[in-house]
């Protein structure tokens, strides 16, 4: 069975750092195109980043990142990870990793982990 869990999240004042792991099970985490989103109250899911499959290494971040997370990968671990910097209120939120499937759509949803910037 394929599966991701999130982990990581927590309470952190403005400007700190946080790293979200993604623990992948049942397939090589570098299969996949694997990204990262988030979802804040009230609002609708959106897109982090994604880091390209099949081996590749190609990282794509929202705009709102601005230069400010890093994803990267660990194949030994299976683990994917989001190191988020100079953190910012307006970044509180659920984050989620999911894969998304060679035929289009993404896996299903875990139970994410809450980031909560706030002093």
């Amino acid at each position: 069975q394929l599966q991701l869990v999130e982990s990581g999240g927590g309470l952190v004042q403005p400007g700190g750092s946080l790293r979200l792991s993604c623990a992948a099970s049942g397939f090589p985490v570098d299969y996949y195109a694997i990204g990262w989103f988030r979802q804040a109250p009230g609002k609708e899911r959106t897109g982090v980043s994604c880091i390209s499959g099949r081996g590749g290494s190609t990282i794509f971040y929202a705009d709102f990142v601005e230069g400010r997370f890093t994803t990267s990968r660990d194949n030994v671990k299976n683990t994917v990870y989001l190191q988020m910097n100079s953190l910012k209120p307006e970044d509180t939120a659920v984050y989620y990793c999911n894969y998304f499937l060679n035929g289009g759509g993404v896996g299903s949803w875990g139970q994410g982990t809450q980031v909560t910037v706030s002093s």
